[in-house]
């Protein structure tokens, strides 16, 4: 028996998804018309070995969340349960601090993923590859290639190659150590909580020695990249399996939408059900376009590539969409034109207006690039990316939005270029 564990993360995580994420916690944001963590829960589902999925976060139980859970448990026909930390405990604090329910039932291994990972999930072949090895290790690292420049943000692997064997193990290193990566889905056996007390009992020891004054962080924070992996790859218990299928984070809104691309394409293997049609008196598709059922789209409107429209949205008469996404109850009014955006729930675009961001996508001519964590600011200017609109924001007709940032419940009244919008 096998169980997973997804780690959510809190509510003063996710900071770079803002203005998004003041509206629905970060994990449950819809990336290909879905929200980012059922994509890890189907992942879960399809392994038959897995019973359970544990989500271990500090948010406050929501009702959104509650929402997703009984869904998701009745879509998938899988335990799924939440456990609140008391605080941010880090990505092995929270594990240690649950090892009783994560341990319930007897499970011989658990995978252990970060929600805010795009990926093809091929915890199957994980599986596979941790039986080949028999009881040689208690840990699996799932890794990818990256380009050396991109790699120092990433905790990087260096292997034995004929073994796979993890050899050391840096978190984002500041000189060019391997271009194996850290994928944050990992798969461990039981013994990982030995391990993970060891961390425990030291971190209390410091803290006593220090006395009263101490200023360190509490013992129960527990960083897996930092405390666990350099010493499980010096205990050679620790192993790197690649994977040559996509993976990308989800950090900041531009990589949402390059996200939703990924899951887009894999839609013709996964879900072809999902993926928008030509057909006869029905709006002009091109590429790969998620539209939900209860939006009403105009048959003069040309969609895509990368198009996700979301629930109750409504698109007038001759508007063009391309590389964006389009939240819940969004109305785009006749001739509009959204490039490279994200639209928020609510939010109107009026007639003729264009509203267009600068893509952050990989370099397209790199196999190995990785998206970029850009910083906001750039030279004291906000950086070109993608343009989002906060939720019930009102775009007026014949006004261009270009590379800003719009926060929720703003009524703008002429045009903005590479601005934060207060």
């Amino acid at each position: 028996m096998l169980k997973a564990v997804v780690l959510i993360g809190g509510p003063q995580k996710g900071t770079r998804f803002r203005p998004l994420s003041f509206e629905v916690a970060k994990p449950l944001f819809p990336v290909a018309g879905v929200p980012m963590l059922q994509h890890l829960v189907e992942a879960c589902a399809k392994v038959p070995d897995i019973k359970e999925v544990l989500l271990i976060g500090f948010y406050q139980p929501n009702e959104e969340l509650s929402r997703f859970l009984a869904s998701a448990q009745q879509e998938f026909k899988i335990s799924l349960r939440y456990l609140q930390e008391f605080a941010s405990l880090g990505t092995g604090g929270g594990i240690y601090h649950f090892r009783d329910q994560i341990l319930s039932g007897g499970p011989c291994a658990f995978f252990l993923m970060n929600a805010d990972v795009c990926s093809a999930f091929p915890l199957a072949d994980i599986l596979r590859f941790h039986r080949r090895h028999g009881d040689s290790h208690c840990g699996i690292i799932l890794g990818t290639t990256a380009n050396r420049k991109q790699s120092l943000n990433y905790g990087c692997i260096v292997e034995n190659p004929e073994t796979n064997e993890v050899l050391h193990f840096v978190e984002k290193p500041s000189t060019f150590v391997s271009e194996i990566i850290n994928c944050g889905i990992y798969l461990f056996t039981p013994e990982i909580f030995g391990h993970l007390g060891t961390v425990f009992q030291r971190n209390q020891e410091e803290r006593l020695q220090e006395g009263p004054l101490c200023t360190r962080q509490m013992a129960e924070v527990i960083h897996l990249e930092r405390d666990i992996f350099t010493m499980l790859a010096a205990h050679k218990q620790l192993y790197v399996y690649k994977t040559q299928h996509f993976w990308s984070q989800i950090k900041s809104a531009g990589s949402a939408i390059y996200g939703s691309r990924l899951y887009l394409k894999q839609y013709h293997e996964t879900h072809p059900e999902r993926l928008a049609t030509n057909q006869e008196g029905a709006p002009k598709i091109i590429g790969d376009v998620y539209i939900h059922q209860t939006a009403n789209v105009d048959p003069t409107a040309v969609l895509g590539p990368n198009v996700s429209i979301g629930k109750g949205v409504l698109i007038g008469a001759g508007v063009r969409v391309r590389e964006s996404i389009v939240l819940h109850g969004a109305v785009l009014q006749d001739h509009c034109c959204v490039l490279n955006s994200i639209v928020g729930w609510g939010s109107v675009i009026g007639k003729w207006a264009r509203v267009e961001g600068s893509p952050s996508d990989p370099n397209p001519n790199d196999p190995y690039a990785k998206i970029d964590s850009e910083t906001l600011f750039r030279d004291g200017s906000l950086t070109p990316s993608i343009t989002i609109l906060g939720c019930n924001v009102n775009i007026p007709s014949e006004v261009i939005i270009r590379n800003s940032i719009v926060l929720p419940h703003k009524d703008l009244n002429r045009s903005f270029k590479n601005q934060i919008i207060l």
